[in-house]
C-alpha cells in the first residue's frame, strides 16, 4: 500500500501512551506510526475481525521501456 493511499487523520493519545508506542516501536525497529498499525491489526484479530493484508511498496528502479 503506498503512502498515498493511506488515511490520514489526526490522533490524540496520552503522552505515557504514545511513550510506550514509540519504545516498543525502537525495539521493533519501526516507526511508531508503524507500531501503532500492527497494534490495531493485533486488537482486531483477537476480536475476529481480519483485514486483509497491506500490497507491500514496490522498491528499486522500474523495469527499462524498449
Amino acid at each position: 500500500m503506498s503512502a498515498q493511499s493511506k488515511k490520514a487523520f489526526a490522533l490524540r493519545l496520552d503522552p505515557a501512551l504514545y511513550g510506550a508506542v514509540e519504545r516498543i516501536a525502537a525495539v521493533e525497529l519501526r516507526s511508531a506510526n508503524a507500531e501503532i498499525e500492527v497494534l490495531l491489526r493485533e486488537a482486531l484479530a483477537r476480536r475476529g475481525v481480519t483485514v486483509k493484508a497491506p500490497v507491500p511498496a514496490k522498491r528499486g528502479r522500474p523495469p527499462k521501456e524498449n
